[in-house]
Parts: structure tokens; sequence; C-alpha cells
């Protein structure tokens, strides 16, 4: 797992594999908002320590006196949640310029196809089957027009 940047441009993909690994762990109530059950000291301390690990030296520097693994992710939060805001322009664009014939195989436009769509569902719009299928027989070819249809 690689650490958050500074820059937070790989926050989002960060949050979701610590989430990932906290909750293998058992560990994922260490970050989220107090339930029923107290969290142990033991947890919190493995949680922060794991935290800690993969986030940039310079944001473990600053927050160097945090103790509490929900407070350290609740001020990472505040600090770069706003990625989707920044993530979904970009990614809209990035449909709208998409084109099969930019790639050299299907394989390639597929995979740049899945990723927007992705980061899209991230960002909380859906892209609708339909309008997967009309992006492609939009950009054919118009020697393949027989294809699309």
């Amino acid at each position: 797992m690689r650490k958050v940047q500074v820059s937070g441009r790989n926050y989002l993909k960060w949050v979701q594999d610590v989430k990932l690994h906290l909750t293998a762990k058992s560990l994922r109530p260490t970050i989220e908002e107090a339930t029923d059950e107290p969290v142990g000291e033991a947890e919190k301390v493995i949680a922060m320590i794991f935290i800690r690990r993969y986030i940039h030296d310079a944001l473990q520097t600053k927050h160097l006196a945090e103790e509490d693994p929900r407070a350290l992710w609740v001020v990472l939060a505040d600090r770069f949640d706003h990625q989707k805001d920044i993530f979904l322009p970009e990614t809209r664009h990035n449909w709208q310029r998409l084109r099969l014939q930019d790639f050299k195989s299907v394989n390639e436009y597929n995979f740049e196809v899945c990723r927007i769509r992705s980061l899209l569902n991230f960002c909380n719009e859906t892209l609708p089957e339909e309008d997967l299928l009309e992006k492609t027989y939009s950009t054919f070819f118009a020697s393949n027009i027989v294809l699309q249809q």
C-alpha cells in the first residue's frame, strides 16, 4: 500500500485501502463514529500505527501529537475529502472526449471505460449501460457503421 501524498492526489484510493485493511483486522471501529461498544486502547494503538505508516512523512510530522486514530482520520478527511469534487469534472471531461479510435486495442478502450466508470461511481454518479453502449457506438469509424447496427 502506498502512502497518502501531501497533495492528497491518491487520498481516495488510500481511504479505501485503509478501510479494507482495518476491516480485515477487525479495527474498523477505531476510525468510525462512536458506537455502543467502546474501542480498546490496544486496538486504537494498532490502528494508529498502521495509519501513520501509510501517510506521507510531512503529514506524520504535522500530526505527531495525535494519538486517537478517529481524530486523525477526521483531520485527514477534512483536508483531503474534497478530492471527489476535483475528480468529478475531470472524469466527466474524460468521458466526453473518450473515443474508441483513440486506442490501439479494444482492451485498452475497455480499461479506460472501466476506470472512468469507477471514478464516476466513486463520485456518486452512475453511468447507465445504455450510455456505455451509445458512447462506443457513436465513436466507431464511419467505415464500421455496419458493426454498430
